[in-house]
């Protein structure tokens, strides 16, 4: 399809794509003055950046310019110790924390999600070393891109994860993390081992799944709370709201030794609804036939009005994809105005989806901003799109987005299907707890000059994709996800769409016990 949806102006950070107007915040009515918290920070030597720095304004920059906030303090920690002292800190200060990695977060909570926050940026964490097991350890800070040809330089190894270079491990990582391998490795979350993290207290731990076998103790002025193996759970899914992690330990896996990269551009979707929710209704019966879709194939639908086009990875041979699954894509769909399917390299595969960006990405200094409003649907195995929902679809599609004022963009991408690895692991497995979907979706409007006011057409426009298909499927549930997060959404809507009713109750639970005073916060932290 146009990867330039995928990583350029319109990048997705959860997919690994990245593209908006600035509106005012209203900081936090609790926040104490710079000076209170930049004295217990300077008393124990924690790099920090106040709004007085000269670089301030660099580092509080947000990928996504319309939701702009500005950060009590920014914390530039070298060591693990600096981020401890800087959470005691600001607990002590009542300042909430959040995490930066990459910074790529849709709703800019890697800057609070408000102004008045204490931000870590983890920019100084980019280690990245192999072990026996070829088990990576990653620094917190590091970007998939260097992740990537890190791990293949140093043992062809390979990872799970988005297609955008420059986005940030830590976010990706923690709340999903998908790509075109993802269907035959699972999501960059389901290959961590371990984990280590600074806790609300300043305690600074591995977690794994078998590192706490009952529960240990730690201690909150004088408090002694709980927490148990369970951390492991929370940090994979909900990450942001229970701690910092400073590394990860992620089980890579041999790197394929070639990968076909394939698209083919489909004409005429927007002329007729009907006709188009024909033709995606074979792409759909496609994508659930197991006589010839295993977990070797990646599939990504792309829209905006003007193009349409299908594209992916397979990790088999050329000869067997297009004999036998080109052809099976293809029958009853328009014939292709362009197609391609060649055999290439891993790192070949990789650098060609990161549209013209380099893998080796700044280790500081990115510069990299949109100007957006994004929504996500996921579309659960058990309740495919119905022909209804479909017509629906393309019909709005048809009306508000062939000539719409502002740009936008519709990506489709299979996370189930036969033999999904994504869906392999129970709903348990992790905080991430939806492992039943066939489809997510994103949807995506952006202004196209990131200099300009952000029109108000945009987030309606965007909303009305979505609720096309909900208000013509009523009788499902479709859930939403958490690495396209949503800034409109309220808490408790955010809850629902992302994690289910067991699942958070059990992150809530443990927020109690391991973060009772909110120090780690966001407008849709667990616990809100």
């Amino acid at each position: 399809g146009s990867t330039a949806a995928y990583c350029g102006t319109g990048c997705q950070s959860a997919f690994g794509t990245c593209t908006g107007t600035s509106t005012s915040s209203t900081p936090p009515t609790s926040t104490p003055t710079a000076g209170t918290l930049g004295d217990c920070l300077t008393k124990k030597n924690v790099p920090i950046r106040l709004a007085s720095s000269s670089d301030y304004s660099a580092l509080a920059k947000p990928y996504n310019l319309r939701l702009p906030y500005n950060p009590a303090v920014i914390v530039l920690p070298t060591t693990t110790q600096h981020i401890s002292d800087a959470v005691v800190c600001a607990a002590k200060c009542n300042v909430k924390v959040q995490p930066r990695g990459g910074g790529h977060s849709y709703a800019s909570f890697s800057l609070g999600g408000q102004s008045g926050s204490m931000i870590i940026d983890l920019q100084s964490f980019q280690t990245v070393s192999l072990d026996a097991n070829n088990v990576a350890t990653v620094g917190g800070g590091l970007r998939l891109g260097n992740l990537a040809t890190a791990i293949y330089n140093q043992r062809q190894r390979a990872l799970p994860h988005g297609t955008c270079p420059g986005v940030g491990v830590g976010g990706h990582a923690t709340h999903g993390g998908f790509g075109y391998s993802s269907r035959a490795w699972g999501l960059t979350l389901d290959t961590i081992v371990g984990l280590d993290v600074v806790l609300a207290n300043g305690s600074f731990v591995h977690a794994t799944s078998t590192a706490y076998p009952d529960i240990y103790y730690v201690r909150i002025q004088d408090h002694a709370i709980h927490c148990c193996a369970n951390v492991h759970q929370a940090l994979r899914g909900a990450a942001d709201s229970f701690g910092i992690v400073t590394a990860f330990y992620l089980q890579t896996v041999p790197a394929p030794p070639s990968v076909v990269q394939w698209s083919f551009s489909i004409p005429d979707m927007f002329k007729t609804a009907s006709t188009s929710a024909t033709y995606f209704s074979h792409i759909q019966s496609f994508a659930q036939n197991a006589s010839v879709v295993d977990r070797n194939l990646g599939i990504g639908v792309y829209m905006d009005g003007q193009a349409f086009s299908i594209s992916g990875t397979y990790f088999g041979t050329l000869d067997n994809f297009n004999n036998k699954i080109k052809p099976e894509l293809l029958r009853t769909l328009p014939t292709p105005t362009s197609s391609t399917a060649k055999s290439i390299t891993w790192i070949e595969s990789l650098t060609e989806l990161a549209n013209g960006q380099p893998l080796q990405q700044p280790t500081s200094g990115y510069d990299l901003h949109d100007d957006f409003f994004a929504k996500s649907l996921v579309v659960p195995s058990s309740a495919p799109f119905t022909t209804a929902a479909l017509t629906s679809y393309f019909d709005y599609i048809i009306k508000n987005g062939v000539n719409s004022a502002n740009p936008w963009f519709s990506i489709i991408n299979l996370y189930g299907g036969p033999d999904s690895q994504i869906n392999a692991k129970p709903s348990t497995f992790s905080a991430y707890s939806d492992r039943t979907a066939l489809w997510v979706l994103q949807h995506y409007g952006y202004t196209g000059n990131t200099g300009a006011p952000f029109p108000a057409g945009i987030i309606p426009f965007v909303q009305g994709l979505n609720n096309a298909i909900t208000s013509a499927q009523p009788q499902t549930v479709f859930p939403g996800y958490s690495n396209y997060v949503d800034p409109s959404l309220t808490p408790q809507q955010a809850h629902e769409a992302y994690y289910d009713a067991p699942t958070y109750a059990r992150l809530l639970g443990i927020k109690q016990n391991v973060d009772p005073g909110k120090v780690f916060w966001n407008p849709q932290a667990i616990g809100n």
